[in-house]
């Protein structure tokens, strides 16, 4: 399937849609006209509520990479997760350590395409949406896709990721 993917497309964003099309997702990585580093940002472009927007972070979980696919809307409490995931300490992760363990930028991480599969939590208030928007690989590309579909192909855990 990767034949069908656009070469124009930034290389992450090629990692990311190949990723997708293997795991049979219709929503195509798309081309945004200016970067979108936070969900804010997304969210205007895109004119979509904030909580429309899948938020792909990544921690320090006792140094084991943790991807936390959040919605736009809420914040990641580094204690629930750290009580989810049984670690002594979650922490945001280094720009160096998400590239290392992701091969994309933050501010464009995506939920796949990663050199290796990475634990996932899922946040449930994405749940809250029919559609939601997620980073493909690189600031300027994203993708459409649901909470469902964002469990199945990333084969992570549905969670409550905030404290409030």
């Amino acid at each position: 399937m990767t034949e069908d993917i656009r070469p124009t497309l930034h290389p992450n964003a090629q990692k990311v849609a190949a990723a997708l099309a293997a795991m049979d997702v219709r929503g195509e990585v798309r081309e945004l006209n200016d970067a979108a580093r936070t969900a804010e940002e997304a969210a205007a472009l895109l004119d979509i509520e904030v909580g429309a927007v899948c938020n792909s972070l990544i921690f320090d979980a006792d140094g084991a990479p943790l991807l936390v696919l959040t919605s736009g809307a809420h914040r990641a409490d580094t204690a629930v997760l750290a009580t989810l995931t049984g670690s002594a300490q979650v922490r945001r992760a280094t720009p160096d350590f998400v590239r290392t363990v992701t091969g994309q930028p933050i501010g464009g991480v995506s939920p796949v395409g990663h050199p290796t599969p990475i634990h996932t939590i899922v946040d449930i208030s994405l749940n809250d949406h029919e559609a939601v928007w997620a980073a493909g690989g690189h600031p300027h590309y994203v993708f459409p896709t649901t909470y469902a579909e964002l469990l199945r192909i990333t084969g992570g855990t549905a969670a409550v990721v905030s404290s409030t």
